[in-house]
């Protein structure tokens, strides 16, 4: 048989409910407030120019030639791989 809760004990219940509903409301809204303020940005006021879009060449620009790296492969040289390219040992023979 269920014992009957006191109204004390019942409002108290109540008001703990109502502030953590509270609670999370105002969580939400401030989530929500700073979401909003992070996500404004200024708009693009003016299209770029057709000399900064195409001055793409420039020697600061330019990337150093690539070289063909032969030890290009870190995992080789850690040993943990085999090289792809190595050919100085011989194929692995079937097993009868």
């Amino acid at each position: 048989m269920k014992r009957a809760v006191p109204p004390s004990q019942a409002m108290q219940r109540v008001r703990v409910g109502m502030v953590g509903l509270a609670a999370v409301v105002l969580l939400i809204g401030l989530a929500s407030a700073l979401f909003n303020a992070a996500s404004r940005e200024q708009p693009v006021v003016a299209a770029p120019r057709v000399e900064e879009v195409a001055n793409t060449t420039s020697p600061a620009n330019v990337a150093a030639p690539a070289v063909p790296d032969d030890d290009n492969e870190p995992l080789a040289q850690l040993g943990v791989a085999p090289s792809a390219t190595e050919t100085g040992r011989a194929p692995a023979e079937p097993r009868p």
